[in-house]
């Protein structure tokens, strides 16, 4: 009786579908649309006007997305010198912010490592704050788990070495935007929040609990991050159609509505960017409105 119980255990058991893995990475198709507007041998560019809230007050500035593919070396999570077999394709993004606060400067830089292809793409991410008073450099690497190195100028951050289960990020999902929007994840999340905002904020490096939403409105799409513990609301506002250009965006303190900064579009444009060091490629920048 107990052979023909478990004869009937296993037949069951091996006929059932196991239910997909969400977190499991698997390999998605390019499009040749999307091909055909990353691999044409440029960077796109995109410029915003910043009104950064910083100390209580508004700041005047200038934010610049950066979006180019490259060859990556996946163990040491470099860029290579060239491509080979054992070389990943990624689309990288390096976001910077520049604003005064009264006599002193900010200059923020956040880099993502996205692998194209992938479900599941971040490899690794980097954030350096830089001001008068000192500088902050944050690297987040992608090996099984999320392993991150923080080094900060500010009692009670300095030198830490830190690992967090496999979790999404903040940060990849302006690259999902960019390249798989129709997979951005919804309802209630647990993230790794911007590098950017825990540094500015002085919070805890820590996975938190968020509630995302995607909503549609005439040819945009807004993509919403609202964080409850650290009272924090991002929306990201981006293009339906391919390539799904990032309009701006606003980052909300829910405790103090009236302290909130906003990004938003000025210029794009498709440079290699890298061969404009000469003298005299400084008029590419007034394209960018950026001079």
């Amino acid at each position: 009786m107990k052979k023909s119980i478990l004869i009937l255990l296993a037949i069951s058991l091996g006929c059932t579908n196991p239910k997909p893995n969400p977190e499991a990475s698997s390999s998605l198709p390019l499009s040749s649309v999307f091909k055909t507007y990353w691999f044409d041998g440029t960077a796109e560019i995109n410029s915003y006007v910043l009104d950064q809230s910083r100390y209580g007050a508004p700041r005047e500035g200038s934010a610049v997305l950066i979006y180019v593919t490259e060859d990556f070396l996946p163990e040491v999570q470099v860029k290579a010198n060239q491509r080979s077999e054992s070389t990943h394709t990624v689309l990288k993004l390096n976001r910077t912010k520049n604003f005064l606060t009264g006599i002193y400067p900010y200059s923020i830089m956040t880099s993502v490592f996205s692998r194209l292809g992938q479900s599941r793409p971040l490899i690794k991410t980097t954030t350096s704050i830089q001001e008068w008073c000192g500088q902050s450099y944050l690297q987040l690497n992608r090996k099984d788990n999320l392993k991150v190195k923080s080094h900060s100028y500010f009692e009670g951050e300095a030198d830490q070495n830190l690992q967090f289960q496999d979790a999404l990020t903040e940060e990849e999902l302006w690259m999902w935007i960019r390249t798989q929007p129709d997979r951005l994840p919804q309802g209630n999340l647990e993230l790794l929040p911007s590098f950017e905002f825990i540094r500015l904020k002085h919070q805890p490096l820590a996975l938190y609990q968020a509630e995302a939403v995607l909503e549609e409105n005439d040819s945009l799409k807004t993509y919403s991050l609202t964080y409850p513990k650290l009272q924090r609301k991002l929306s990201i506002r981006f293009t339906k159609e391919a390539p799904h250009t990032i309009m701006g965006w606003t980052e909300q303190d829910l405790k103090n509505p009236d302290q909130t900064t906003r990004a938003q579009i000025n210029k794009t444009v498709k440079l290699p960017y890298w061969k404009l060091n000469k003298l005299g490629d400084e008029r590419f920048r007034d394209s960018l409105g950026l001079n």
